[in-house]
């Protein structure tokens, strides 16, 4: 889940501390784990407000939370050193060694950047006792591991802030010089131009591949999503595992 600071889930209707104190109690009930986001880079004026969030955070004993910036890891350390953390895919953990240096810094899973071949998370795996988990379906950033600062020049949006326009996803055509106002199409197929986006994740199946690579955990884009959506992307992946 999101709280309503430091996530990278900024128009996703995020839970408010009573609202997450209710999903805190249904977890329970049901057996499940809740994990929080603070997976966004924060700016020097933030730091006192995270602080602060995380005493707040404190009593509703939450199973994780989701971290990117090392000092975002830091200040939960200092302020709430027994609660577990897992590190986002945006801190773009590529190799064994990174993977160590992260797990030495008390994270005990790892979110390996969406970049990695199935060969290199084997190796990876090999390497490291951790927990791993990766990415297996939605979208897919053109960016290194999501670091993207298109939408923020364009638009004043920052997608490490959560806020992300996908400008990739727009049509664009070619302008020249000295002909301004004359649009040349770049046809690609009927639905329009689409320079720099890539193509949606889908690993279903592979699931086996990932399983014997030992994986631990399966990640599936939800942020911005309808109820309806995750129920029948979760429910999918849920009978391929279990078959």
């Amino acid at each position: 889940a999101g709280g309503e600071r430091f996530g990278l889930r900024a128009a996703a209707g995020n839970l408010s501390l009573a609202e997450l104190a209710r999903a805190r109690s249904l977890t329970r009930e049901r057996g499940k784990r809740l994990y929080l986001t603070l997976n966004a880079y924060l700016r020097p004026a933030e730091m006192p407000e995270l602080r602060a969030y995380l005493e707040q955070l404190r009593h509703l004993d939450l199973d994780a939370y989701i971290v990117a910036d090392p000092g975002v890891l830091a200040t939960v350390r200092a302020v709430d050193p027994q609660r577990p953390l897992h590190l986002s895919t945006q801190a773009n953990a590529t190799t064994a060694e990174a993977v160590a240096f992260w797990q030495g810094a008390g994270v005990a899973r790892v979110n390996l950047a969406r970049e990695l071949t199935l060969a290199e998370v084997r190796a990876i795996r090999a390497a490291t006792g951790v927990e791993l988990e990766v990415f297996v379906h939605g979208a897919m950033c053109v960016a290194w591991s999501g670091r993207c600062l298109l939408s923020a020049a364009l638009t004043g949006r920052s997608a490490n802030r959560g806020a992300c326009t996908h400008p990739c996803r727009w049509r664009y055509v070619l302008v020249e010089e000295t002909r301004p106002g004359e649009h040349f199409p770049v046809e690609e197929d009927g639905r329009g131009t689409y320079l720099m986006n890539s193509r949606d994740l889908c690993l279903v199946e592979h699931l086996p591949e990932l399983l014997a690579a030992g994986v631990d955990s399966l990640k599936i884009e939800g942020r911005m999503k309808s109820r309806y959506y995750v129920a029948a992307v979760t429910r999918v992946y849920r009978a391929a595992l279990d078959a």
